[in-house]
């Protein structure tokens, strides 16, 4: 079974700008994150990153515009020697459409953990939103709540 780490993307890997981010030009990586994923995957863990990206549903950007910010990330994970096991993400909104793997639903984590075996009592999500947190509650993830834009340095986690 994996240790693993639940990552949310927009506030906590990449700056929240207060729209949404799916232009390469608005995605910038926060500082400290790749210390802090380093320090990480030394005590064993790998990462996993789970995001809503309702802006699909409402028209404001495609699939592929998402998945261009992700190969920059998959790149990014691979050039500092982190594990990243898989980037999903929930294209609906509830405003349009009714899901349950969008945040706060866990269907997003509960196909994660099926897939890569991963052990819910040794893995963690961190995510800036309360339904980021709601969601991991569901699958008995323990999870925190992180200012958005925060050093993930400056967590007391362990």
């Amino acid at each position: 079974m994996r240790k693993v780490i639940f990552l949310d993307r927009d506030g906590i890997i990449n700056k929240e700008i207060g729209k949404y981010v799916y232009q390469k030009q608005d995605f910038e990586l926060l500082e400290g994150l790749g210390t802090a994923l380093t320090r990480w995957k030394s005590m064993g863990y790998s990462f996993v990153i789970v995001t809503n990206q309702g802006g699909i549903s409402k028209g404001l950007y495609q699939h592929s515009d998402v998945e261009h910010i992700h190969t920059y990330l998959r790149k990014w994970f691979e050039d500092q020697e982190l594990s990243l096991l898989h980037i999903s993400y929930c294209p609906h909104h509830n405003a349009i459409e009714s899901c349950i793997c969008r945040k706060p639903d866990s269907l997003m984590l509960e196909r994660l953990i099926a897939r890569y075996r991963i052990s819910v009592s040794d893995s963690f999500l961190l995510g800036d939103s309360p339904r980021d947190i709601e969601a991991a509650k569901k699958v008995g993830l323990s999870a925190h709540l992180v200012k958005a834009n925060s050093n993930l340095n400056t967590l007391n986690l362990f």
